[in-house]
């Protein structure tokens, strides 16, 4: 599986320019051949542009999530909508199981190259060190895995890469990638780099820690978009300007990994 992960320019705000801006970079990867493309965090309204989040929220069956499954459908590719501010009232009106009736989570949707949405992951750990979304957000409670190309796929997002339990749930479910849309700013570049690499390690999957690019206030994202494989290697990567990161994901890999080097079997 080709996996494609868009580094995009965010605008604090700015959501229809965010939103488009994304759509053709998802187009661009499903031209250049990508199975998957994968978004950052928030990369619709920009992660601390907090004072935008409801003005920003949509539920699941909102306009500009359809429009993320009709790329996908169009153009033939899965792709991970980053994440986005879900309204959990408005998705409960549509019949959507959600972890609260009212309130706002930090919610990504996977969509099948058909798309179909496959996959809803809400952000578990809400990061309130110097950040609003405490205060604005309701955290998940599901940690799904899902079959894309035959790769089995998890999600988590961001804060969530400094709880290494949520990960090991997933290896349980047999997890063989897992992808991070993410909003990490500087200065934590070293722990960015870190502890994406130490979750391949200890979990013997890829993991792809997916970044935006971008500047709100006194904040910028540190970008360095990365893949690392069930060696903890790192296959891709990139700097801070947007771009787009590309490596192949091959579930045998993660097969053999774990014939070779069985660390999880004398988990206790």
């Amino acid at each position: 599986m080709n996996l494609a992960c868009v580094q995009s320019a965010v605008e604090g705000g700015a959501v229809s320019n965010n939103v488009d801006r994304a759509i053709d970079r998802v187009r661009e990867a499903a031209a250049n051949g990508a199975d998957l493309v994968v978004l950052p965090e928030l990369f619709d309204v920009g992660y601390f542009a907090f004072d935008a989040y409801d003005r920003a929220a949509e539920g699941l069956r909102g306009p500009r999530l359809e429009r993320f499954a009709d790329v996908a459908a169009d153009a033939g590719v899965a792709v991970l909508a980053g994440t986005i501010v879900e309204d959990l009232a408005a998705s409960a009106a549509d019949g959507v199981d959600v972890p609260a009736d009212e309130g706002l989570a930090n919610t990504a949707v996977l969509f099948d190259a058909a798309g179909e949405r496959r996959l809803v992951y809400r952000k578990h750990h809400l990061f309130g060190y110097g950040s609003e979304e405490t205060d604005r957000m309701v955290p998940g409670e599901r940690v799904p895995v899902v079959e894309v190309d035959g790769v089995r796929i998890g999600v988590t997002t961001c804060y969530d890469l400094r709880f290494p339990e949520l990960y090991r749930g997933m290896v349980d479910d047999g997890v063989e990638c897992v992808l991070v849309p993410s909003a990490w700013p500087y200065p934590r570049v070293e722990h960015w780099r870190t502890l994406g690499r130490a979750r391949a390690i200890e979990s013997l999957a890829y993991v792809a820690t997916v970044n935006g690019s971008g500047r709100f206030g006194d904040d910028a994202l540190c970008g360095r978009t990365s893949v690392y494989d069930p060696w903890g290697t790192t296959l891709a990567s990139s700097g801070e300007e947007p771009t787009t990161v590309t490596a192949d994901i091959d579930p045998a890999r993660v097969t053999a990994v774990r014939t070779e080097f069985p660390a999880l079997r004398d988990r206790r």
